[in-house]
């Protein structure tokens, strides 16, 4: 399956970004979706992810700020972020399946 990941920018701390990976591939919908995140000099964390029917699971430096959902019409997958601090300034990707498939990566930089 092929990702495509959205949404990255630059914002200010508090400010909130809304992250999409799509999917041409309908049996997204049957995987477990991830969010992860790289960044600079730091290994690959996984973020979030969201079972195929819709449990989900947080890091516990996200919880409470993130919110990661799906839309299995739209073959998409979100990752809403809150309340954004300079330590979320990472690489984001996301991917099907525990790393069977991977999107291109979006940054998100949190800066004054």
């Amino acid at each position: 399956v092929q990702l495509q990941a959205s949404g990255g920018g630059a914002v200010q701390p508090g400010g909130s970004l809304r992250l999409s990976c799509t999917s041409s591939d309908s049996r997204l919908s049957g995987y477990v979706m991830g969010w992860y995140r790289q960044a600079q000099g730091k290994q690959r964390e996984l973020v979030a992810h969201i079972s195929s029917w819709g449990e989900t699971n947080y890091v516990d430096s996200v919880k409470g700020r993130f919110t990661i959902s799906r839309d299995n019409a739209k073959n998409t997958v979100y990752l809403q972020m809150n309340n954004l601090k300079s330590e979320d300034t990472a690489v984001y990707y996301c991917s099907a399946n525990w790393g069977e498939a991977w999107g291109q990566g979006t940054q998100v930089t949190v800066s004054s």
